[in-house]
């Protein structure tokens, strides 16, 4: 897939990763739908900066864990280009809760986690399948977690959704093939402001424990998870149903002795 002329969706892509995913497409020539559920005015930024990066790019509002919005995102999309040739399903929410503490979660958070992080990414993939398969060539890029990896993460039903995410991606690469790639990304520690909120006073103790085990030493940035989505995009031609881990080697527990 090339991405000159190219059209791309973002979920959630008001700020953070789903911005900077935004910005590197528009970088590479790529128009962009900006989505996002309540940050107007952060998407409107993201927007004049994929202009200012040298592409065209539109701002949608649309809830994902509804169906009628997905599909009218498509369709707003299909009305000023023509064309989806890419998908980020970047859209996710959670609630910060210790994993220990198995009061602290609800049926119904549950049902809301999994609304937006499973069943909302199902809906966007059926929503653009029709476009992609008669064009022939899509590419779909599901932005997963290293909690799905390891279990751990904000809270179990977090860690749980992407782990259905990433089985997801397995059932759909496999039926949607071969117009469609279907890939995850599942990021560790990643420095954004969403992260900053929930983590509230631990934000500085959890960072720096987490750059002390990771074998690079440090966490990633919502460019390093950008980089690793338009490789996903346009580079991995023979690459689908796989999950590539950006956690700095976090995930390998722990960094190396620098012991000589």
């Amino acid at each position: 897939m090339k991405l000159q002329d190219a059209v791309c969706i973002v979920t959630g892509s008001a700020s953070g990763i789903g911005a900077a995913c935004a910005i590197e497409l528009a970088r590479r020539g790529c128009r962009t739908v900006i989505n996002y559920s309540k940050s107007k005015d952060a998407a409107e930024e993201t927007v004049k900066a994929c202009q200012a990066a040298g592409s065209d790019a539109i701002a949608v509002q649309a809830d994902v864990s509804q169906d009628a919005d997905c599909l009218r995102l498509v369709e707003t999309t299909l009305a000023k280009w023509g064309q989806v040739n890419g998908l980020v399903n970047n859209a996710g929410t959670t609630k910060f809760a210790h994993h220990a503490d198995l009061d602290a979660l609800s049926s119904d958070d549950f049902l809301r986690i999994y609304s937006t992080n499973v069943v909302g990414a199902y809906q966007m993939i059926r929503a653009v399948t029709p476009t992609m398969k008669k064009q022939g060539e899509g590419a779909i890029v599901n932005m997963s977690s290293i909690a799905a990896v390891t279990g751990i993460g904000s809270s179990v039903a977090y860690a749980a959704s992407k782990g259905a995410l990433n089985t997801m991606t397995l059932s759909l690469a496999r039926v949607l093939a071969p117009e469609i790639r279907v890939n995850g990304i599942c990021p560790g520690f990643v420095d954004t402001a969403w992260l900053r909120q929930g983590l509230g006073d631990r934000y500085a103790n959890t960072k720096a424990s987490y750059e002390k085990r990771a074998p690079l030493q440090k966490v990633s940035t919502p460019e390093d998870v950008a980089d690793t989505v338009i490789w996903l995009l346009t580079g991995a031609r023979s690459v689908t149903g796989e999950f590539i881990i950006v956690d700095g080697g976090f995930h390998l527990g722990g960094a190396p002795s620098k012991a000589r």
